[in-house]
């Protein structure tokens, strides 16, 4: 299976250096030196990477074969895939694969069918689930640990807590204005 795993960003420096947006929750396991990637386009690759660092909390890698700022900025947003074993799990306990999530079943704790998963979508703050509703329509279903309860992989399914309105159009709003009416009542 092929993973997505990096997209090279713009040259740094004029010896052949990139700067990467890291994909992948093991950079020192799919990035290190040696590492041979497929690359999309194809055209561009396969890469090896020849050489990684941090600089100012940045990746950069050079590749075999690109020795200067030009070669290094003809790769820009060109993106590293790495080849994984289907079965091969995430180092850590509660991580999983994109490929892993995508079609599982979406339900609430009560049994409640949602939809399927179709997407996941990595944002800067947090990974969001892209859920096909029985209708076509799509929900987002944030995957933090206070609304996905559960994911068993073996009955190909998400356990999910939402919150009122993530998923219809109940939502609660409270507001000091509705405090202060109600207090008036009494």
């Amino acid at each position: 299976m092929q993973l997505v795993v990096a997209r090279i960003g713009r040259a740094h420096g004029i010896k052949g250096e990139v700067t990467v947006e890291v994909r992948t929750d093991e950079p020192e396991l799919r990035l290190g030196p040696g590492a041979v990637l497929a690359t999309d386009p194809a055209s561009a690759g396969p890469l090896t990477i020849a050489t990684g660092r941090v600089h100012s909390g940045r990746l950069l890698l050079r590749f075999e074969g690109v020795h200067d700022r030009t070669g290094a900025e003809a790769l820009r947003n060109t993106l590293l895939i790495a080849d994984v074993d289907p079965e091969e799990m995430p180092e850590g306990e509660d991580e999983y694969y994109d490929h892993q999530l995508i079609d599982l079943d979406v339900v609430t704790e009560d049994g409640e069918t949602v939809g399927r998963i179709t997407e996941i979508s990595h944002l800067p703050t947090q990974d969001l689930f892209v859920v096909e509703r029985p209708d076509g329509s799509e929900v987002f279903v944030p995957f933090v640990e206070e609304i996905v309860a559960e994911i068993d992989l073996e009955e190909q399914r998400a356990v999910i807590t939402p919150p009122p309105g993530l998923i219809d159009d109940r939502a609660e709003v409270a507001s000091s204005q509705d405090a202060s009416e109600s207090g008036d009542d009494a």
